[in-house]
């Protein structure tokens, strides 16, 4: 369990990032994970009265405060039909649905964890990160990032021609994932986000062109095998190595065929 001496409710983004520049002090989201630590902080700086907490959509982008539930990120309708439910479909196996009421998706970016469903499927999108101070990255490239003391404010997902979807493989529902994949089509590019390696989650092209002419059930085994012997799988208590590098084939060949019946 955490402990703290102070809590500050910022009553602006500058605010929330003078007081996040002491190692001392933590910005908290839903606090799941964080409160399962066992740090001490002086203060803890809370954004939810920053009005961080909205999904706002217009004609070229979905705009996702940083303080956005994954359960509304779920059951957001106009973001399901634009990702063919991908969205929903990553997100409808963590923990629970009181979990995802609380958990929010700038404290799950921002984490980068590992096991993240959230990071996997919007890595597969035209998705870029939006930071108070460091301005608009792609998500890809803030996934790489060092930690640091900014603070995200918006997740921005750009509205392309796009097919997505996503299959993750648990040893039980409400599980940790063993092996997580999203797979899209996006303005005629394929993009393969592979998670839960149990390292988080990396995005591969067809580098190969494999794809070139189309999605055939010979050309997304042959794609799916290349993909396997690229990705990097450990071995940790829910699986091999070697297990998880066949599950790479088989949940990318799955996808990718899935994907090619929505074309």
């Amino acid at each position: 369990m955490i402990t703290f001496q102070k809590y500050v409710k910022a009553e602006n983004l500058e605010e929330a990032y003078t007081l996040n520049q002491s190692k001392n002090n933590k910005i908290v989201g839903g606090m799941l994970w964080m409160r399962l630590s066992t740090a001490n902080y002086n203060t803890v700086i809370d954004l939810s009265g920053l009005g961080l907490d909205k999904i706002e959509e217009n004609e070229t982008c979905f705009k996702i405060g940083a303080m956005v539930t994954l359960r509304a990120l779920e059951t957001n309708k106009s973001l399901n039909d634009y990702t063919n439910n991908a969205v929903s479909t990553a997100l409808k196996d963590i923990i629970g649905v009181q979990f995802r009421n609380l958990a929010t998706v700038g404290g799950t970016i921002w984490g980068r964890y590992g096991f993240s469903d959230v990071l996997t499927v919007l890595l597969t999108l035209d998705t870029y990160v939006e930071l108070y101070k460091g301005g608009t990255v792609s998500l890809a490239e803030f996934a790489s990032m060092k930690y640091d003391r900014d603070i995200i404010t918006n997740i921005i997902i750009n509205k392309k021609a796009c097919k997505c979807v996503y299959d993750s493989v648990r040893i039980q529902r409400t599980d940790f994932p063993v092996l997580t994949c999203a797979v899209s089509r996006l303005d005629g590019e394929y993009r393969i986000a592979v998670g839960a390696r149990p390292a988080k989650a990396r995005l591969y092209g067809d580098d190969e062109a494999v794809l070139a002419s189309g999605i055939t059930n010979e050309s997304a085994a042959l794609f799916a095998e290349k993909l396997a012997k690229q990705v990097p799988t450990y071995s940790n208590n829910r699986g091999s190595a070697a297990y998880r590098s066949q599950l790479v084939k088989v949940l990318t060949e799955r996808n990718l065929i899935k994907l090619g019946g929505l074309m």
